[in-house]
């Protein structure tokens, strides 16, 4: 699958005048508990030339394949592919979205080109913000958490779906960095051993074999530790007020730089 990938990526390049500076993988696959037939999750940046940018009206800055566009080739039928254009992207960096940080941690990469993808990782440090961050995977768990979890029986694969945040809420509040995208790193480093892990590794091992994961009665040990964990973050969150440093100037800088050494 990794070759298909990189055919569909140079195919954009061609197909759209592009060129794609980063791709990877951000889903399920990438976290680390996928199904047997999970989709592939590939997620890309990618840069114009020069004279796109030189426009008076916005263009749209993300490519979607197959869901909104089109490519000339055929591509796998559990291939979904979406990028975001560089200045989307760092407008986004800017303002440290989870989703894009994430794309620079994959574990999965399919395909870097020049020196932008690197440069970025060196600026997130300073961009990081651990308020913007700790809200985005609070919101995604109390969310995911009133939907699927409230009654005696649930969804049981969604368990997942509100785990992961939590625990990338507590890496933040333990380590101020972005967390690692695999569920396993997280869980062992943030979870001992006990009842509560073991309930969560059953799972795991059983969503990685394939099995359906569907309605079964909710697991009380999972449900009251996700409350507990949800209440204790919101306290954690609103006691923080850290003001980052506007990374603008910088990151101008560095999509000036990107066209230079990509369209020279």
């Amino acid at each position: 699958m990794k070759k298909h990938i990189q055919h569909v990526i140079k195919q954009l390049e061609i197909d759209y005048e592009i060129k794609v500076l980063y791709a990877c993988e951000s889903g399920s696959r990438a976290w680390g508990f996928p199904s047997k037939d999970s989709d592939y999750d590939v997620r890309f940046i990618y840069v114009h030339k020069k004279n796109w940018y030189l426009s008076i009206d916005q263009k749209r800055d993300v490519i979607e394949v197959p869901s909104r566009d089109s490519l000339s080739i055929p591509i796998d039928n559990l291939l979904d592919v979406s990028g975001w254009e560089l200045t989307k992207a760092f407008r986004l960096f800017r303002k440290s979205n989870p989703p894009l940080l994430e794309w620079l941690r994959s574990t999965m990469v399919y395909y870097q080109s020049f020196s932008t993808v690197d440069k970025m990782r060196q600026l997130e440090k300073n961009i990081f913000s651990q308020n913007a961050c700790l809200y985005h995977y609070l919101n995604m768990a109390k969310g995911n958490f009133r939907e699927y979890l409230q009654g005696d029986t649930v969804k049981i694969k969604k368990y997942f779906y509100v785990l992961r945040p939590v625990l990338a809420a507590k890496w933040i509040e333990k380590y101020n960095t972005v967390p690692p995208m695999t569920f396993q790193v997280l869980l062992e480093d943030l979870l001992t051993n006990g009842v509560l892990k073991e309930e969560i590794n059953t799972l795991l091992k059983r969503k990685i074999a394939g099995e359906e994961l569907n309605l079964e009665p909710r697991i009380h040990v999972i449900n009251e530790f996700l409350l507990e964990e949800i209440e204790k973050l919101e306290l954690y969150a609103k006691s923080l007020n850290i003001k980052n440093p506007d990374p603008t100037s910088q990151l101008d800088d560095l999509f000036r730089e990107t066209l230079e050494e990509v369209w020279k």
